[in-house]
């Protein structure tokens, strides 16, 4: 058994690095694209009951952002540790990690169950007195935190099967999920096919059906595909050396969702200044945006466990190239999203049933907005090499820079002059700022690490 597992798991040490990381990258992508499509067309859905259902919905964002804040981060610290045990050939860390992975989910799980019960109302009172909006929103999240177990399950099991290369599996996960989510919404939220009538409560009951079986289906898959590692609870006691490892990696990366989170609700007060067609603008964009960016995170989760492995086998050659070709195919991708942007922003802008007036402030919001496209490739990628390396705390850095030091400062100075397309220019400053410090990171880990392998 020892040996089939060496054999599998040297896959990440042994084949051609850009075949491996398109094969492990390949699926993670197309996932990430159904995501984006399902975030599109489940606000399409919403929106037909009612616009105050469609703003409670839009309100839970901080919330159901923190919960995937939390289960991200932990996936990509129990990600890079397990990865990195297997190219250590410590097996018994390897398990370890695993073990306490599904520990922390449960944990996660507890918090969101106890926020459902009694964080929601007061969570919408503090953002509005509207009764139908509140009462929307209630039902809303209430589900949604209450069953969180379907998405945290999807969670940690899908990084375990990540972990050991086998994203095709992470693939078919989370595209079920999404599917089942996009055919649930107008059944569930209309009453089709004989089912009740059940409006923000339908779109939330189809959210979590699609998490639990997209969950319930990752179980399956590692227990009959995932032959490196092995869960024991028997006996099983937290291991806080382990957990501590965990976070060290994916403290960051919470943090760095979260202040994803801080950075919108900054935005949308300067730019409600200005009038609500601008907020809606700015919402409009961070939909269509997610086509973009998806597809450079899912290439991200294909090539942290690839890094991370090659660290802890200490094959230099193949994390440069590694990195080296992630850099390359993110700048391509995000290149072709600046030329859409670019040259279609009206279309896009179509889809949306846009105004002359949104049209007027949004295609140019657009073009500028996407400039910031081309440093970003190489930034995300950078980020998640530090990550993979066991020093997220650079990550979170520039994340914290970027986002609350450089780009909200800058798009209220912007805003002073009293034009809303100066405040756009703020996301390429804030980019440049965060390509300076991602190159003196970069600079600072090839010096320590990579030089020293």
């Amino acid at each position: 058994m020892q040996d089939t597992e060496q054999i599998k798991e040297n896959k990440m040490g042994t084949m051609p690095v850009n075949k491996l990381l398109i094969s492990m990258s390949l699926p993670m992508m197309i996932s990430m694209l159904v995501q984006a499509l399902y975030n599109v067309v489940d606000s399409i859905f919403v929106s037909r009951i009612c616009e105050d259902a469609l703003t409670a919905v839009s309100l839970a964002f901080p919330i159901q952002s923190l919960m995937i804040a939390l289960g991200a981060g932990m996936g990509v610290g129990v990600n890079a540790l397990l990865s990195r045990s297997l190219g250590e050939k410590d097996y018994h860390k390897v398990n370890k990690a695993a073990m306490n992975g599904i520990f922390l989910s449960l944990i996660n799980i507890i918090i969101f169950l106890l926020i459902g019960i009694f964080v929601t109302k007061p969570f919408y009172l503090s953002q509005t007195d509207d009764p139908e909006i509140v009462a929307y929103g209630i039902e809303y999240l209430t589900i949604v935190c209450c069953c969180s177990f379907g998405i945290y399950t999807q969670f940690i099991f899908e990084r375990l099967l990540q972990s050991i290369g086998k994203t095709f599996y992470t693939m078919l996960t989370q595209g079920l999920g999404a599917i089942i989510n996009i055919i649930l919404d107008p059944i569930l939220i209309f009453g089709l096919l004989g089912f009740p009538k059940m409006g923000v409560a339908g779109a939330a009951i189809a959210t979590v059906i699609g998490q639990i079986v997209a969950g319930i289906f990752a179980i399956i898959l590692n227990l009959k595909k995932n032959t490196e590692v092995h869960l024991h609870f028997k006996g099983f006691r937290p291991d806080l050396q382990t957990i501590g490892q965990i976070y060290s990696v994916g403290l960051p990366s919470i943090i760095m969702q979260s202040i994803g989170s801080i950075m919108t609700y900054g935005m949308n007060h300067i730019l409600i200044a200005f009038s609500s067609t601008a907020t809606a603008v700015f919402g409009v964009y961070f939909k269509l945006q997610s086509f973009i960016f998806m597809p450079v995170f899912g290439l991200n989760n294909g090539m942290v466990p690839i890094i991370a492995f090659n660290y802890g086998a200490r094959k230099k050659d193949r994390m440069i190239h590694t990195m080296k070709l992630s850099i390359l195919y993110a700048e391509a991708m995000m290149f072709i999203g600046f030329l859409v942007f670019q040259f279609l922003p009206e279309p896009l802008f179509r889809l949306f049933d846009a105004s002359d007036h949104m049209l007027s402030m949004g295609i140019p919001a657009l073009r500028i907005i996407s400039i910031h496209f081309l440093f970003a490739g190489f930034c995300i990628i950078v980020g998640s090499v530090f990550q993979a390396l066991g020093n997220g705390v650079y990550s979170m850095i520039v994340s914290i820079a970027r986002q609350l030091a450089v780009l909200l400062p800058a798009a209220y100075l912007l805003s002073r002059l009293d034009n809303v397309n100066y405040v756009w220019w703020a996301f390429p400053i804030a980019e440049l700022a965060s390509l300076a410090i991602s190159t003196f990171f970069l600079i600072r880990i090839n010096r320590k690490i990579l030089q020293k392998i």
